[in-house]
């Protein structure tokens, strides 16, 4: 489910915009799998604060009040969470900014950083990005300003998240191009070299070969062919090589370069899976340790009342997590009556 706050070429009143919010989270009370909905709109909603394609913080903020409303703090904790850490990061950027004033530093090139807290946010990929020259000496000073006012963290890096404007000097005309870090350290590399195999530049940015076919497809065979393919097919292979195509030209001086999309809705399922073992697991404990001894049925329904309120535990899951649970003593077997089960302190 995707919000819309825009119809056509008309943007909805706030009134109109309150409407649509309220009539969402109405609907959200008869879906059972409230969890499954909770990854997916974190999922969502990172990508609209990440991206700033968000239409109004406000209106972030009033659905998140009525999610609460509707299903508690801990349904919207995290998303909470990111909201804040957003607000957090423009003023750490400021604080940034000003401490290279300050200590007369002045970058080759300007950099903006976003600082995320790791439990509110989606897991996203962490890549050992090589990066340019161009780019090294911003990152290092950003790493120095932060760890001088918060030495018991540590910063990775999520270069799949960033963006860089970067002016291609082609023969017609120059024109300045948006794309993700990654593509802009590919196209890079071609300040140095005249043409460069798949392996070459797999190797100098060190990229897995998804992750490298993936950025040379959009580079070379999408919409915006910045570099020129050998052989010019459709398809990125593992023998091709690849050349800075200067005869590249647009109507336009500006322009965004897409990368192909990812599918992330079995990523988001499987995420989901593997919190519900972990829901189911502390539901039994808790059940458990306030009953001390309980009948495999009474446990079962028991657990399900607790859980019902995000999301209809399968009976044949929490059959497995009682066993497992037995497995790492948490509970055991009544010696007399196999349906019967004790708590372990």
């Amino acid at each position: 489910m995707v919000l819309c706050v825009q119809g056509g070429s008309e943007k909805l009143s706030d009134d109109a915009v309150e409407d649509t919010l309220d009539k969402v989270v109405k609907l959200l009370a008869y879906i059972s799998d409230k969890d499954l909905f909770a990854e997916f709109y974190r999922k969502k909603l990172s990508r609209r604060l990440l991206h700033d394609k968000s239409s109004s913080d406000d209106h972030e903020r009033s659905i998140l009040t009525r999610l609460k409303q509707q299903c508690g703090a801990q349904f919207t904790s995290k998303m909470e969470g990111m909201v804040t850490d957003l607000q957090l990061a423009k003023e750490k950027q400021t604080a940034f900014d000003e401490w290279l004033v300050g200590g007369g530093r002045k970058l080759a090139l300007d950099i903006s950083v976003t600082v995320l807290t790791t439990g509110f946010w989606p897991t996203y990929k962490s890549i050992d990005l090589s990066l340019p020259k161009e780019m090294v000496e911003g990152v290092e000073l950003f790493k120095q300003f932060y760890e001088a006012v918060n030495q018991h963290r540590r910063l990775t890096w999520i270069y799949s998240l960033g963006s860089c404007m970067v002016k291609g000097n082609f023969d017609a005309k120059p024109i300045e191009m948006t794309m993700s870090t990654m593509q802009a350290t590919v196209c890079l590399l071609f300040n140095d070299a005249e043409e460069l195999s798949f392996e070459e530049i797999k190797q100098r940015v060190n990229l897995q070969d998804d992750d490298t076919l993936r950025l040379l497809h959009s580079l070379s065979c999408g919409k915006y062919k910045l570099l020129n393919k050998e052989p010019a097919t459709k398809t990125i292979n593992k023998a091709d090589k690849f050349r800075f195509n200067n005869k590249f030209t647009d109507r336009m001086r500006r322009i965004k370069i897409p990368l192909p999309p990812v599918d992330e809705k079995k990523k988001v399922i499987e995420d989901v899976d593997k919190d519900r073992k972990y829901a189911i697991d502390a539901a039994i404990v808790r059940t458990m340790k306030s009953r001390k001894v309980l009948q495999h049925q009474q446990l079962v329904m028991e657990v399900v009342q607790q859980l019902s309120r995000m999301f209809k535990p399968d009976f044949k899951l929490i059959k497995k997590r009682i066993e497992d649970l037995i497995s790492r003593d948490y509970l055991e077997r009544d010696k007399e009556n196999p349906q019967m089960f004790r708590y372990l302190a």
